[in-house]
């Protein structure tokens, strides 16, 4: 059996993990929709971005400088929860560096691809 290294972690570090890499992530993906498409774009996947991020930014707006262009804000929500992610975590956790580990979430679709990738390369 094949060692994971999530192992070594409880279980509800992992989930406040992959909750906030979600977050972070759909923050990006809003950002990375809005270079093709309008916020108010009929899109069905703009649509959700739009719905699910937006009581987040308004969350963080107090603390967004007023100068960012709009389609950038959902990037500097993002990053906070990449600091949180990267930084805060660990510290709280008491580890003075995690890592490969630093990203759980991450790390497990990491590993799906190469698995998928490795098997359907043989010969």
């Amino acid at each position: 059996m094949e060692n994971n290294p999530l192992d070594s972690f409880s279980v509800w570090i992992v989930v406040i993990d992959y909750a906030l890499g979600v977050v972070m992530w759909t923050l990006i993906g809003r950002a990375a929709m809005n270079i093709f498409l309008a916020e108010d774009s009929d899109f069905f996947f703009m649509k959700v971005f739009v719905k699910s991020t937006d009581p987040i930014i308004r969350f963080f707006a107090p603390v967004t400088p007023g100068f960012l262009i709009k389609p950038l804000v959902p990037l500097f929500v993002a990053w906070f929860f990449y600091m949180v992610r990267f930084y805060l975590m660990p510290w709280l956790l008491g580890y003075s560096v995690m890592g490969m580990l630093s990203f759980p979430l991450e790390g497990e679709v990491a590993r799906m691809l190469y698995t998928v990738f490795t098997k359907s390369s043989g010969p």
